[in-house]
């Protein structure tokens, strides 16, 4: 008898093949009615070098959301939820940016997403800059944050779910219950994330840039970038997922290939690998330290998984080494910082402000 896992993964490419017939088709029918009404432009954060930026967004139907509050009933938040997960995308659609004195111009495609990409005349200073973007033939105009990274000791690549954002993620139940029923305030980090992120991100000397890669859907982009604005968790770009078919595939080969590609866009740059051990961090982690063993400062791992994952974590730690990189199987936020300011990464008065973040009475 076929294993029920095998059988599915043979059967994953004709089930992606029909949703996405059953995607398209849909889409040709609703989208020219959707473009007729009042559209939403959603920027998600840009990121890039002073000699090239790309901005990437979604046009979307408007969908009618309070602000989050810290009492909002779980109902409401559901419903907001849902609300996200069925969004009505809008593709064929015209965005315009404008970025200093350059503009880009680009069309969303058939699940509302467009990237522009700006080449500035002149190079533009790290740190964060505003673009301006406006649909095309419409009033108005919305601005994007975008990163521009040079200069800095080394850059911070994190995941979110179990990392920085207490999701549950080892039992669907839970994580269902948490992720519809919560919402950008009342969803909770892990203790010390915001200081310990804070200490790897700011210096004296420079700001190091963070990214965040996770597997949660470009649905939630929103509540995830106001849930690191409440909890005072350093901005940078997200790289999240396309709801539906893209969600099939491996977790693995998706998150692998976003690292490789910030690597490979900032070459003289090293990186700081933050994961847990819910799902393959430590083994997406281990395989871009042996492809890039030079480039990589250190692997912090928040341990969520009640030690049944520990052996193989540690072996995966044992290998890593070999390689010359540390693998840390953190317990809290404050191991992490620990072995952070051994190497320099954070300051003593970084990690203090660590350890007073996790000590505090909640």
């Amino acid at each position: 008898m076929i294993p029920a896992k095998a059988a599915f993964r043979a059967l994953l490419p004709v089930l992606e093949r029909g949703v996405s017939a059953l995607d398209r088709a849909a889409s040709a029918f609703l989208q020219p009615r959707r473009a007729r009404g009042k559209l939403l432009l959603q920027p998600y954060v840009g990121w890039g070098t002073p000699g090239s930026v790309e901005v990437s967004g979604r046009v979307l139907l408007p969908r009618t959301m309070r602000p989050p509050q810290t009492g909002d009933p779980r109902l409401r938040n559901v419903r907001n939820a849902l609300r996200r997960l069925f969004s009505r995308e809008v593709g064929g659609i015209g965005v315009t940016g404008t970025l200093g004195d350059v503009q880009a111009r680009a069309v969303s495609d058939f699940d509302g997403y467009f990237t522009l990409t700006f080449t500035p005349r002149a190079p533009l200073s790290p740190g964060w800059h505003e673009a301006a973007l406006c649909l095309d033939g419409r009033q108005g105009t919305t601005t994007a944050r975008v990163q521009v990274v040079a200069e800095a000791r080394f850059g911070i690549i994190s995941d979110l779910d179990d990392t920085v954002i207490q999701s549950d993620v080892t039992s669907v139940p839970r994580m269902l219950l948490t992720v519809l029923t919560g919402n950008a305030r009342t969803r909770s980090p892990f203790p010390g994330v915001s200081a310990l992120y804070r200490a790897l991100t700011h210096s004296e000397q420079e700001r190091n840039p963070i990214f965040y890669v996770s597997s949660s859907p470009w649905n939630f982009f929103d509540l995830l970038l106001h849930f690191l604005s409440y909890r005072h968790i350093p901005l940078g770009p997200l790289f999240l997922r396309n709801w539906g078919v893209d969600l099939l595939a491996g977790h693995g080969s998706y998150k692998h290939t976003v690292i490789e590609r910030l690597l490979t866009r900032f070459p003289h740059l090293p990186f700081v690998l933050i994961g847990d051990s819910g799902e393959k961090d430590p083994e997406i982690y281990a395989e871009v330290v042996r492809r890039w063993p030079q480039r990589i400062l250190g692997v912090y791992i928040r341990d969520v998984t009640a030690g049944h994952r520990d052996q193989g974590i540690m072996a995966l730690r044992d290998e890593v080494r070999r390689a010359g990189v540390d693998l840390v199987l953190a317990g809290d936020s404050l191991n992490a910082a620990s072995h952070a300011m051994s190497l320099g990464l954070i300051t003593p008065d970084g990690y203090r402000g660590v350890l007073e973040s996790v000590t505090r009475p909640a």
